[in-house]
């Protein structure tokens, strides 16, 4: 059984910081941790590029579901090494689990949605969410390392992300809804 114990701890330069302490933990900070950022990296290209392929693409085919659960299993990895991460970091990054949490929330609804055939603008509105907040956890988390994005004020990182999405989404619903096309 893995016994996990929290304990704070004072940095050098005065900053307290929670730790969660464990044998499991201790080798993930170290070695774990640079495999777990290493398949976060490559997941997040994977989803990254699914996700807007699979939104570009014609609807309803099987190329289209392909690519979908390609960018659905690559959200599902990136959130679990995401949990990784925020454990080693807790509390620190609790913000990026409730992003993470969201995005991969969205996409269950979206693919539920697909599943129980419910409603075509429910779908594009969760999966192109779960889109959003995937891309809102990486600039709120990577925004301040990124050339141009550096010069943004922090708050950018939260709603640029959003403000771009959107509109894109409505435009997605209101094409789909206003030609009348068959369910996907």
């Amino acid at each position: 059984m893995l016994v996990l114990l929290a304990y704070a701890t004072q940095r050098p330069s005065g900053e307290k910081t929670a730790l969660v302490g464990s044998a499991l933990l201790a080798r993930l900070h170290g070695e774990g941790l640079i495999v777990a950022v290493a398949v976060h990296i490559a997941t997040g290209v994977t989803a990254v590029v699914s996700g807007a392929t699979v939104m570009l693409m014609r609807k309803g085919t099987r190329r289209h579901r392909r690519v979908g659960w390609t960018y659905l299993l690559a959200l599902a990895v990136i959130f679990v090494t995401m949990v990784v991460m925020v454990a080693i970091r807790w509390p620190l990054n609790l913000h990026l689990l409730a992003l993470g949490t969201v995005s991969v929330t969205a996409a269950s609804l979206g693919v539920l949605n697909r599943r129980r055939r419910w409603s075509d603008s429910w779908h594009i509105i969760a999966m192109g969410s779960s889109y959003i907040a995937m891309l809102t956890a990486f600039y709120v988390d990577n925004g301040p390392q990124l050339p141009i994005w550096n010069l943004l004020p922090a708050w950018a990182f939260w709603v640029l992300p959003t403000i771009v999405g959107a509109p894109i989404i409505w435009r997605a619903v209101h094409r789909r809804t206003r030609r009348g096309l068959p369910r996907a």
